[in-house]
């Protein structure tokens, strides 16, 4: 195993944890002996993600779009060793001639703005061999009709995550870029147009299913141990890319 490897006694910061992906990588960070630090808006969330963690967790509850709050937990918090950004809210796909591009900037704001100001306030407390690990999705590579925001959004994080580890090193900046996964990403939507959009995606897909956030998690967890990768984007997507 490279010197970057195992979780035992890691702190391990996940901004976006109190549901979904976020709440999968607590949980298995944790299950391998990380002390857990969850960071999300929703302190009722956090409680009840704290409660279903086996392992040592705790949580702050503050609004990630706020730099200023970013910023004071960063440095209240002391150093730690892996940071994962997985905060975002669901999504709205729209046609661009319908597009609010209001709400088009506060997807970037949650999903870009936040990430950097949690890298910029977070990453001065990484120990060494430390990392990063950013989210993006399928969208920038593969998008589909009404698919523009998050097509940009996920580009852009692309991006991102190749100039941070650039800048950042030695400490290590990836990404992870799941297809369709069931998890509350798509609560905009009544339970039975979600279960048709799981049905039909999964239909399309080669391994025949939509994804769960369990298995993306597993991509998180080998990026924070494996110690040699840097600025790459793993996708986790059943194979939508290629179909």
């Amino acid at each position: 195993m490279g010197t970057g490897s195992g979780l035992q006694d890691k702190r391990v910061v996940v901004v976006g944890g109190s549901s979904g992906i976020g709440l999968a990588v607590a949980q298995q960070a944790a299950s391998q002996g990380a002390k857990v630090v969850i960071v999300s808006s929703n302190a009722e969330r956090i409680q009840k993600a704290i409660e279903c963690i086996s392992g040592e967790a705790e949580g702050q509850a503050i609004d990630v779009s706020n730099e200023r709050a970013l910023a004071t937990f960063f440095a209240k918090l002391g150093s730690f060793d892996h940071l994962v950004f997985t905060a975002g809210d669901s999504l709205h796909l729209h046609d661009l001639a319908a597009t609010d591009l209001q709400q088009a900037r506060h997807a970037f704001e949650l999903r870009y703005w936040a990430a950097l100001a949690a890298v910029k306030y977070g990453s001065p407390h990484i120990r060494k061999e430390g990392s990063i690990v950013l989210t993006t999705g399928i969208a920038g590579q593969r998008p589909q009709k009404g698919w523009v925001i998050a097509a940009s959004v996920c580009g852009t994080i692309e991006a991102l995550t190749r100039a941070l580890a650039v800048e950042l090193a030695p400490i290590r900046v990836n990404a992870v870029s799941p297809g369709v996964v069931r998890t509350n990403l798509w609560q905009t939507m009544s339970a039975p147009e979600r279960e048709r959009l799981f049905e039909s995606v999964g239909k399309s897909l080669p391994v025949g299913r939509v994804g769960e956030a369990s298995e993306i998690a597993q991509a998180y967890l080998f990026l924070m141990q494996e110690g040699f990768s840097t600025g790459q984007t793993v996708v986790v997507d059943g194979g939508t890319v290629l179909v």
